[in-house]
């Protein structure tokens, strides 16, 4: 037995769940156009959980901030702290978010970190992709 061979230690593929039926079924965001810009060369994705508590706006910022110019915050962070574990395949990041609080007199109050993952991966056809996720989401 070769253990080279996936299928010889681990047994066939079940089930495979591919990175296009992910995005499709809104699992995943494709956030590559931005990442392009943000300086990633690679297809980047990012998990519902990801979008829900980093990049989506909570309605009482509306006007001061959006979703583009958060997006644009993770990405960066993610690209930075990409480039400083570029010998490793998954890295964990931190940044800092202000959500919306329901008491007001919690408006003060600093924003809350998050440590999400950047994580290189292969692609459907193998190509490497980048998807930015929480723990709980691998």
């Amino acid at each position: 037995m070769s253990t080279s061979d996936p299928n010889a230690v681990f047994g066939p593929v079940l089930s495979a769940y591919p990175r296009a039926q992910a995005i499709e079924d809104g699992v995943l965001v494709d956030v590559s156009e931005t990442a392009r810009e943000a300086g990633f060369n690679i297809p980047v994705a990012v998990t519902r959980t990801v979008w829900s508590r980093l990049i989506a706006l909570p309605d009482g910022y509306r006007g001061f901030q959006d979703e583009r110019g958060r997006l644009w915050d993770v990405l960066w962070m993610a690209r930075h702290y990409a480039l400083r574990a570029s010998q490793h395949d998954r890295v964990t990041m931190c940044v800092l978010v202000r959500d919306i609080r329901k008491d007001l007199r919690d408006s003060h109050r600093p924003p809350r970190k998050h440590c999400p993952i950047v994580a290189i991966g292969a692609g459907d056809e193998g190509e490497p992709t980048i998807t930015i996720m929480f723990p709980e989401d691998d």
